[in-house]
Formats: C-alpha cells, sequence, structure tokens
C-alpha cells in the first residue's frame, strides 16, 4: 500500500498521468459521440472514416441511405483496423431519423453564409460551446455528402452548424479529412472539458422533442391562417432557427407545446359553441 501511495504522487509531480490521461480523452469524456454519414459516395472514403472511428474510439458509425457498396474491397482495405464499424453499420433512410436517440446533434457546413441570418460557428466555437452542455448521453456529429453537403432542411435538424477554418478561395475539403480534424478537435479538447466542470450548463432539447413540437406549431399556424402551404417552409424554418439559437431546454419546449394544446383546445371549443 505504502508502495502505491508513493508511486501515485511521483506520478503526479511527474505529470505522467496528465500525459496518460491526454492519450486516452475519449474515455474521459461523458457522452458517446455517433459519426453520421449522409448518402456517402465514395467507399474509399468511407472505409477511411471507419478507421478513424476506431482511431478515437467512436461509438458509432451510421449511414443514411449511402450512393456506394460500403462492404466493397476498396471500403475494407482501408478500414483496416476499423472494420468492425463496417460489420456493424446502423443504417437509416433520413437524417432525421438517425439523429432521433442523441441527446446533441452537431452539423458541418463547408457552404459560406454572409446572411444576416447566418448562425454558423467554427469549430473551435463549437467545442468551447460543448463544455456548456450538460447531460448528453449521445453526441451526433453529422457529415454531409461529398459533392452537395446537407441540405438547408437537413442542417435545421441540428443544435448547431459548424465550419471548418479553410482557405475562402478552396474552401471545400474531403469527407474523411473532414472528419478526422472534427474528431481530433473534440479529443484534443477533452482535457479542457475536465478542468471547466465549475461553468453554467445547459439541458439542450433533443432534436427529437423539437421537431415533433414544430409539426404541432406548423398545423396550428396553418390553421388559423398565419401560415399557408407556399410559406410554411420558409417561416416555420426561420422559427426554427430562433429556437435552436435560444438554447431552449426541453422544459421550455414542453411549455411551449403546452400552449399550443390549449390554443387548439380553446380553438375546438369557441367552435361547438
Amino acid at each position: 500500500m505504502l508502495i502505491f501511495k508513493w508511486l501515485l504522487k511521483y506520478l503526479i509531480q511527474k505529470n505522467y498521468l496528465l500525459t496518460f490521461f491526454s492519450l486516452y480523452k475519449l474515455n474521459i469524456v461523458d457522452f458517446k459521440i455517433k459519426v453520421i454519414l449522409v448518402e456517402p459516395e465514395g467507399p474509399l472514403n468511407v472505409g477511411s472514416i471507419a478507421r478513424l472511428c476506431a482511431n478515437f474510439e467512436v461509438d458509432q458509425l451510421r449511414l443514411v441511405s449511402p450512393k456506394c457498396d460500403i462492404l466493397s474491397l476498396d471500403s475494407i482495405k482501408m478500414s483496416l483496423k476499423g472494420i468492425k464499424y463496417l460489420e456493424d453499420l446502423n443504417l437509416f433512410n433520413s437524417l432525421k431519423e438517425a439523429v432521433s436517440d442523441c441527446d446533441l446533434v452537431l452539423a458541418t457546413c463547408g457552404r459560406i453564409d454572409n446572411s444576416k441570418d447566418n448562425s454558423q460557428y467554427s469549430l473551435e466555437e463549437i467545442s468551447n460551446w460543448i463544455n456548456l452542455s450538460n447531460n448528453i448521453e449521445n453526441l451526433a456529429i453529422v457529415f454531409g455528402r461529398e459533392t452537395s453537403g446537407l441540405t438547408n432542411k437537413e442542417l435545421l435538424l441540428a443544435h448547431r452548424v459548424f465550419n471548418i477554418n479553410t482557405s475562402h478561395k478552396y474552401p471545400s475539403l474531403n469527407l474523411s479529412h473532414a472528419v478526422s480534424i472534427v474528431l481530433y478537435e473534440l479529443n484534443n479538447y477533452s482535457d479542457k472539458n475536465i478542468k471547466d466542470k465549475t461553468k453554467t450548463s445547459f439541458n439542450f432539447a433533443p432534436i427529437k422533442v423539437i421537431e415533433d413540437s414544430f409539426c404541432e406549431i406548423e398545423e396550428l399556424l396553418m390553421k388559423i391562417g398565419y401560415i399557408s402551404k407556399m410559406t410554411s417552409n420558409a417561416k416555420i424554418s426561420k422559427f426554427k432557427k430562433f429556437i435552436l439559437r435560444a438554447q431552449t431546454t426541453e422544459h421550455e419546449i414542453n411549455i411551449l407545446r403546452g400552449i399550443i394544446h390549449q390554443i387548439n383546445w380553446a380553438i375546438k371549443n369557441q367552435k361547438n359553441n
């Protein structure tokens, strides 16, 4: 026992324990990372990303409607020790299904948006922001198509949209390279995550809860004539962005849904009278 205490003291003094933990940062972070690829087109990229998932001990690799043979020879060759991620792949028909069980959803976007409604963040800002999030069990990181990225509708399924700072002349990154940068940054950030636990935390509403609430909101606004089929997408998208920027909690979303239910009840009773 005395030898153990002496050894522990020695390791702390020499800063060896910090070095040890820095090599296994993702084991310290208390959430499971799901890497989600939307309609990937290249088997080489899929294989390379499976290998990256093994490198950074990602919990799951999820694919939405892949457009290539994910178990092709090229994919398997590139995966190396990440082959288990190909063998245990989770396939989905839509991004909405793929993120339905995730507490926090982050989406990548290579497009540069200079509009007033721009709500894109840098990878560094996202890393810092994660530290403010509380009770995360499943963290989804969504990557778009190699050719066209994510649609505007898909981007609205994320709590935050971020980009990787590259040259404005040629901002597009290879898909597997983008995944490696993001995973490295999150892994590298976990030391800071441990030190900053005293910061104020937020409990964000899951995307599924937000999506379900907006179905009810859209139905009500159509009913009272505030939006039409022609204008619903644009107006609901702006409302969604507002809710997501506000870092709304599940409790707050439930209050909003309660108001919607009460308005629907009042409209129904008024008609009956």
